[in-house]
């Protein structure tokens, strides 16, 4: 059956935000052709937008009280292009996604990839390697390592790094275990009871609704984006010394990028003083980051009492890696993915990743598909709630679909699958991908264009 597949994925993320079946019938698939993967990595592109989209459409619904769901519609081919990259630089160039370190390495018993783009989890990897910033020095010094060994050597030292595991492998590990065991998406309602919330306007339901971004590389900034698409206000904060140089271009579209200290005293109270004014919050610090701050689940619903609050990790918040630091490409390590992708089990045989970074795509959509669901359970019960989700999680629902049948491939990009305007990004004019996702009767619009972090002071656009 033509797009059985996103029909499958969509009713099972649909299930776990507790959303009516019958909204189901309003959604409509299109496009042709699909990634090449062992996975179903377009259909789950395909139904992550469309659960995101039908949350966005049942909001609209109950704001203004309409009769029928709008319809919600979901162009595959562009799905699977925005899961890539969506922006098209014009007369400049984005700096290169992966540093010089970075990569998959050959040890003495398989595979590991070293996660070196930040210079902290570089300069690890290096010190338990004890080798300059040079690839043919780490491959030399890796090779003579067991690959779980020097996994857990380089996370010791405070970096990031994932040996390869097959699925089997993983599914006994106990934090797949402990992953198995999770929802899709974790909630919990029946918080304290909301203050007064936002204004809408009719087609833009997040019109006049404050989003605090404390998201990094990349989920959570792909949720933000469409929220802020849907009209929110969308603060993005970040630590003074972090950049996303390759990213940046892609994620900041429509958002304010602004920088704190929360180690500091007067960052943290300022911290405190956005949270105070936000209806949402979408947080990717591991588990223990923001309570060590004294920013904890229950100390946030004291500060906004009804907020929406949504957080992501790589592995899961429980189990032995709830506190482990990872990122798409290392996840995919863990849990099996790049070892399905590979032709033979030989241990020369290099992992083969997802064509895109899935994991994370399709798990911002997930984020952003709670913040709707939640915010619609507060305007109709007066609560906040809180979500989690995991890339580890999502990365199980992808596996629970290998694919069946070889796809048509994706049609070559055409002028038409462009938006006809440049944008005026903060580095130069881009063109950007026509919107994947439409809803009858809303209009997804950025207000901004994309710029670089830290570029705007951290507030509210009306000085609070």
């Amino acid at each position: 059956m033509e797009h059985h597949a996103d029909t499958l994925f969509l009713q099972q993320i649909w299930q776990a935000v507790e959303g009516d079946p019958a909204a189901l019938a309003h959604v409509r698939f299109q496009g042709q052709g699909a990634l090449a993967s062992v996975f179903e990595v377009t259909p789950l592109a395909a139904a992550s937008m469309a659960a995101a989209g039908l949350a966005a459409a049942t909001l609209e619904q109950a704001l203004h009280d309409l009769d029928l769901t709008p319809t919600v519609t979901v162009d595959r081919r562009l799905a699977s292009m925005w899961f890539a990259l969506s922006v098209r630089p014009q007369g400049w160039a984005l700096p290169p996604a992966w540093d010089a370190v970075a990569g998959d390495y050959r040890c003495a018993d398989g595979w590991i990839r070293l996660h070196t783009n930040a210079p902290a989890h570089r300069a690890a990897a290096l010190a338990v390697l004890g080798v300059p910033p040079e690839r043919a020095a780490v491959a030399q010094a890796v090779r003579a390592w067991p690959a779980e060994a020097l996994e857990s050597a380089v996370v010791a030292q405070g970096g990031c790094a994932a040996a390869l595991r097959s699925a089997r492998q993983w599914q006994a590990h106990p934090q797949g275990q402990a992953v198995q065991s999770t929802p899709l998406l974790e909630q919990q309602a029946g918080l304290p009871a909301a203050t007064p919330g936002w204004q809408p306007v009719r087609g833009r339901p997040l019109q006049g609704l404050r989003v605090l971004d404390l998201t990094r590389i990349l989920a959570g900034p792909v949720a933000t984006r469409l929220l802020a698409a849907l009209g929110a206000e969308v603060l993005r904060i970040d630590p003074p010394d972090w950049d996303e140089p390759s990213l940046a271009p892609e994620v900041t579209l429509g958002k304010r990028c602004a920088r704190l200290d929360l180690k500091s005293p007067d960052g943290l109270a300022r911290c405190q003083d956005l949270l105070r004014g936000a209806d949402v919050l979408v947080h990717g610090y591991r588990s223990n980051a923001l309570e060590a701050l004294g920013l904890g689940a229950a100390q946030r619903q004291a500060l906004r009492p009804g907020l929406v609050d949504v957080s992501l990790d790589a592995y899961g918040f429980t189990g032995p890696w709830a506190r482990r630091r990872g990122f798409d490409s290392l996840v995919q390590m863990s849990i099996g993915v790049a070892d399905a992708g590979r032709p033979t089990r030989e241990d020369d045989t290099p992992p083969v990743p997802l064509p895109v970074q899935a994991l994370d795509h399709a798990t911002g959509y997930l984020l952003a598909c709670a913040v709707l669901r939640g915010l619609t359970r507060r305007l109709q019960q007066g609560q906040g709630s809180l979500w989690r989700a995991s890339l580890a999680r999502t990365g199980q629902l992808l596996q629970e679909r290998p694919s069946t049948s070889p796809a048509a491939a994706l049609a070559p990009e055409t002028e038409a699958d462009l938006l006809p305007t440049p944008e005026a990004t903060a580095w130069g004019p881009a063109r950007r991908l026509r919107p994947a996702l439409s809803i009858d009767g809303l209009v997804l619009q950025h207000a901004l264009p994309a710029g670089p972090l830290g570029s705007s002071p951290a507030r509210w656009h009306d000085g609070g």
